[in-house]
């Protein structure tokens, strides 16, 4: 009974914030150029399915390349990184001082290099979401207990084999849980992007919406990315439920 509610929960929370947002809209009739009701973006995602399932293909596959860039570079920045204390030390810091910098205020940047289309829009998903991937993969190899490193140095295991052997399937949980961050974000820098400097994709298409008072066109997009962000969510979630059974041994009781 309870894992049936946890796992139909989700659905009855959307379709009652659904059916609040288009009774709040409906009661105190809200135009739809000012906030669109749920039937008003149902009703221009059906007349305009084939430009917005076009654009979201663009944004899917473009997210996808900057992110699968970021999986290599951060397991290896990672890697190196967590791999020895003064690593950690030299870099971890910079890193930090890297991520906070506004990634719409490297956009402008990224098309004077690259120029307007999909190079900016794949180089902002990965600078948006490598970091998560390298701090995690950076944690879990830097927090290797010390006890457990002495018990295997004394059976003979040396540096390299602690860190690939123990170090890299410990943090394989750590890893998955950044995966899930970043995908998220690396749809959000595909759509900055797209909205900045692109000339197709979903944010190309909600920017031109919205110069043009099309609400509903705009969040008709916004559902899209809603939509492919949880479903790359869920699959990682997926794999990650079946090949790191062993760290998540209390959910298997529920």
């Amino acid at each position: 009974m309870t894992k049936n509610f946890e796992r139909f929960a989700p659905l009855a929370v959307l379709i009652l914030i659904l059916l609040l947002w288009q009774a709040i809209v409906s009661i105190f009739n809200i135009a739809e150029f000012i906030f669109p009701s749920p039937l008003q973006i149902a009703k221009e995602f059906v007349e305009f399915k084939e430009p917005l399932l076009k654009a979201a293909w663009q944004t899917f596959w473009v997210t996808m390349v900057g992110f699968g860039i970021a999986i290599v570079v951060g397991v290896l920045l990672g890697f190196i990184v967590g791999s020895s204390p003064m690593a950690y030390a030299a870099f971890y810091p910079l890193m930090v001082g890297f991520n906070a910098v506004p990634k719409a205020a490297i956009v402008p940047i990224l098309v004077v290099w690259f120029g307007i289309g999909i190079g900016p829009g794949i180089l902002t998903a990965f600078l948006i979401s490598f970091f998560p991937i390298t701090v995690n993969i950076a944690t879990g190899l830097a927090t290797l207990e010390p006890e457990l490193e002495d018990v295997l140095r004394v059976l003979g295991a040396k540096r390299w084999d602690i860190l690939t052997k123990i170090g890299l399937p410990r943090c394989m949980p750590y890893f998955y849980g950044s995966l899930k961050v970043a995908i998220t974000l690396a749809f959000v820098g595909t759509v900055l992007a797209e909205m900045t400097a692109g000339d197709s994709g979903i944010g190309s298409l909600m920017q031109t919406a919205g110069s043009q008072q099309r609400l509903p066109l705009a969040f008709a997009g916004l559902v899209l990315i809603s939509v492919m962000a949880m479903a790359m969510y869920e699959f990682f979630s997926y794999i990650e439920k079946h090949t790191t059974a062993w760290a998540h041994r209390g959910s298997q009781n529920h």
